[in-house]
């Protein structure tokens, strides 16, 4: 469950590991980026608790940004460079790749993968046959990193913004070094997704995508885009 207060938000979720390691991300980030204060954090039962500050401004899948996709596109790189900004030197997390393969292995024995919940070619005629030869490829093509500050799960509700900046990141939990490829991968594709209509209520089909990388000022690693957004299929 997740609890609006007018100030404040209250997450309850089952106890799992890493739950103070997160926490611990979360003060380390304050002052470097505009993120939720942790208020107060408590585990009791089989349950976690995390009560924060409620970031301000809107999610940046909101009609008052998808309505124009090019200034869009344009918050969501300058989004991007905030991120990567960040001096890494003593980041307290790092998300090795072979760390996420191993947690995907796991997910996929306890038959955790929604395999309705993914991109349309992912499995099946053209795609992978099943969750495990997607894991197999994975394990096989294990790209180069190229560590930044990475959000973990920047998807277009996970970033806010109010008058015209970014006003705050949440969902954190992935947060830490990692390719920042990765986060450009899944920002891609929920910029892609929520303006062609899979998600938006009006869809822009004139749109592309491919503007976000002229935004960034850098041409895209297809190879490396298509590895994320495959390896997130698997959470």
């Amino acid at each position: 469950k997740v609890l609006c207060y007018e100030d404040m938000v209250l997450k309850i979720e089952p106890e799992a590991s890493g739950f103070f390691e997160n926490i611990a991300m979360l003060r380390w980030l304050r002052g470097k980026l505009p993120v939720p204060e942790v208020l107060w954090a408590m585990t009791e039962g089989c349950f976690q608790y995390l009560l924060m500050s409620r970031v301000r401004g809107r999610m940046a899948c909101d009609d008052t940004y998808t309505a124009d996709p090019d200034a869009l596109a344009q918050l969501l790189a300058d989004a991007l460079k905030t991120l990567w900004a960040v001096d890494i030197t003593d980041c307290p997390r790092h998300h090795l790749l072979s760390e996420d393969l191993a947690e995907a292995k796991e997910r996929i024995a306890r038959n955790l993968v929604d395999i309705d919940d993914v991109q349309p070619d992912t499995f099946g005629p053209g795609g992978f046959e099943n969750p495990q030869a997607l894991l197999t490829w994975l394990e096989d093509h294990q790209p180069p990193l190229e560590p930044v500050l990475s959000h973990g799960d920047f998807c277009l509700p996970n970033v806010f913004f109010e008058n015209g900046r970014l006003s705050g990141f949440i969902d954190l939990g992935g947060c830490g070094v990692s390719d920042k490829w990765r986060d450009i991968a899944l920002c891609y594709r929920s910029l892609r997704d929520n303006i062609s209509g899979h998600y938006a209520a009006c869809p822009r089909p004139d749109f592309d995508p491919d503007i976000l990388f002229e935004k960034l000022g850098m041409a895209p690693n297809w190879e490396k885009i298509r590895y994320y957004i495959l390896l997130d299929e698997l959470f």
